[in-house]
């Protein structure tokens, strides 16, 4: 059987540009100085996520107080949480312009832009007037900020992804990969807790009228300290060597990529269904469901999520290790296939009580974090150096913008019209059944070099016995 980074008669041709893998390249993990440069590259990555998923996350649970104030008619959560799905809808378009562009200039300076843009989109909208005070262009505005967020998140999750995973370790990649999520989750955590806390020390109407726009002021600080911390540091090693080569400038247009590497978009899709209809379900619309469909106290609701939440991030750098030992493939089929299995009889469980409704979500949670501990590992190492940034992208962000961001929105939709408190579980039992099939196609990365402009290989890693088929 051919190992996994052969080229299959659809994709490019051409020859390409194999690095001397016996020369090391980047920071020396034995030194001091090199186990920094990669702890500082670790941290200038998860900041930014951490600011991106405050920014998704404070929304998330200050959807009453938008509704209140963007939305006040019938049907108002509704669509509060359709203009949450409309940033994901312009996202696409975020990673097909911000994409091309890291493969071209560098992954560093894209991530310096998107950062700010982000920060500043979220800023905007703690500052905005309300329906009462401006009418109609309230919501309008609020609309034109979710964009502008959606559009710069297009580039700064795929680029911090990307960045991440080329300066990690080859066989550390799923440990130090893992610090992505972890931010990604502490973006969450921080959101909640911050709005928690809000709401527990101002008195009901002070919140309502001023306290939910404090959130929104800390996403600026947040997104300048990650400016910072991004321009203290080099751009990849990866793309550093790509660059000297001179491949750099041969990186494949958008039209290319779809024509020579539809293949690992395809099977990616599916994975990124069955992660981020399990990722916007428990992160995204929890609260929304806790509160207004099974009736849970505002507070009660905030802490059940903060909870499971805060255990996830204490396991995720484990699950990212462990898939430098075994693999990244045997934890995805371990989510999936127990995702789909208890999904029905945790969301039932969540409808008994405030204590049931934590075990409920620390199960689920728990069980999504073999996939969320490995996205950094798994998904840049499905395309070579030159389009890898446009490649994770693209590819993620249109699955995202269709099934994920649009997750909170049809949970809701479906539960009023059809009355059935665990639509949730069935939308996510079905994405699961999808992403099972996606894992069949899967590479097997762990261990594999990120160099040069071939799909990495895990073909002599010693993780695996066998060469899994190729995309």
């Amino acid at each position: 059987m051919p190992p996994v980074n052969s080229q299959p008669n659809n994709q490019i041709s051409e020859s390409t540009f194999t690095p001397d893998l016996s020369q090391e390249i980047g920071p020396d993990e034995s030194t001091s100085a090199g186990r920094s440069e990669i702890r500082k590259a670790t941290a200038a990555s998860a900041i930014g996520n951490l600011t991106e998923w405050f920014d998704y996350g404070v929304y998330a649970v200050a959807v009453t107080y938008i509704t209140a104030h963007f939305f006040p008619s019938e049907g108002g959560r509704l669509l509060a949480l359709a203009t949450f799905a409309i940033s994901f809808l312009v996202r696409p378009l975020g990673g097909a312009v911000w994409g091309p562009l890291g493969d071209k200039l560098g992954r560093k300076r894209v991530l310096a832009l998107t950062i700010l843009i982000m920060s500043g989109a979220t800023f905007l909208i703690g500052t905005l007037p309300t329906f009462e005070q401006i009418g109609v262009l309230a919501p309008v505005l609020l609309i034109v900020l979710r964009m502008v967020q959606g559009f710069s998140t297009g580039g700064e999750y795929g680029g911090a992804a990307t960045f991440m995973a080329e300066y990690a370790p080859d066989r550390k990649r799923g440990f130090f990969g893992s610090f992505l999520e972890f931010g990604t989750l502490g973006g969450f955590a921080l959101g909640t807790a911050v709005m928690l806390g809000l709401q527990l020390l101002l008195p009901e109407q002070a919140m309502m009228d001023w306290g939910w726009r404090i959130p929104f002021f800390l996403a600026l600080p947040m997104g300048l300290i990650g400016l910072y911390l991004r321009n203290k540091i080099e751009d990849t090693p990866v793309f550093q060597e790509l660059e000297a080569a001179g491949e750099v400038e041969q990186a494949s247009p958008l039209k290319d990529l779809f024509k020579d590497y539809w293949r690992p978009m395809l099977v990616m899709t599916g994975l990124v269904i069955a992660l981020n209809v399990v990722n916007y379900t428990l992160l995204s619309y929890m609260p929304t469901y806790l509160e207004t469909q099974l009736g849970l106290d505002p507070n009660a609701s905030l802490a059940t999520i903060l909870i499971g939440e805060v255990a996830m991030m204490v396991l995720i750098p484990f699950a990212g290790s462990l898939s430098d030992r075994i693999g990244r493939k045997p934890l995805w089929y371990f989510s999936v296939i127990g995702l789909f299995i208890f999904a029905l009889p945790m969301f039932w469980l969540m409808g008994r009580s405030f204590v049931w409704a934590i075990v409920a979500f620390a199960v689920l949670g728990l069980l999504y974090i073999p996939q969320l501990a490995t996205i950094t590992a798994t998904f840049p190492a499905m395309f070579p150096s030159q389009v890898r940034f446009a490649g994770f992208a693209v590819t993620y962000n249109v699955a995202t913008a269709v099934f994920g961001g649009t997750a909170a929105m049809a949970n809701e939709a479906l539960i009023n019209s059809t009355g059935f408190l665990l639509v949730p579980a069935i939308y996510m039992m079905v994405a699961c059944v999808i992403g099972v099939v996606a894992i069949r196609f899967m590479p097997e990365t762990a261990g594999a070099s990120l160099r040069g402009t071939g799909i990495p290989d895990a073909h002599d890693t010693g993780i695996l016995a066998q060469v899994p088929a190729k995309v």
